[in-house]
């Protein structure tokens, strides 16, 4: 896809679409959910193909070799060539949606997370007016 050796490993998260914007990446690699060869790093790391880098996001890890490098953003397709996943992680991952869906479907509807309606926002207005 492209002609560089080395790349920000923030900037190639942003690319291979683990997250919306570079800042969401470099704030992830801070807050140390993501490793490099099996080390914490830093948003300017350079990462090069053959390195193994561990994503966490949300209650989910990937476990990724790098493939590729690509400075932009591309569709969704060609950003998944950037990668190739470990078979025991894409496993590990994919359990852990099937239990949350589980999780969800036990809920009673009344329970899960939803956005108030219209009359529940006006009950919450006028309770706010109150009070303050």
């Amino acid at each position: 896809m492209a002609e560089v050796s080395e790349i920000r490993i923030d900037k190639w998260l942003w690319a291979a679409r683990f997250f919306k914007t570079r800042s969401l990446a470099a704030d992830a690699v801070n807050g140390g959910k993501v490793h490099v060869n099996g080390q914490r790093c830093k948003p300017g790391k350079d990462i090069k193909v053959g390195d193994v880098v561990t994503v966490t996001k949300d209650q989910y890890t990937w476990e990724i070799q790098v493939t590729d490098l690509n400075k932009q953003r591309r569709p969704a397709k060609e950003a998944a060539l950037l990668y190739q996943e470990n078979e025991a992680s894409s496993a590990k991952r994919q359990e852990q949606i099937a239990l949350h869906k589980q999780q969800q479907a036990f809920l009673h509807p009344s329970e899960r997370e939803r956005k108030p309606n219209k009359k529940q926002r006006r009950q919450i207005h006028r309770f706010k007016q109150d009070a303050g």
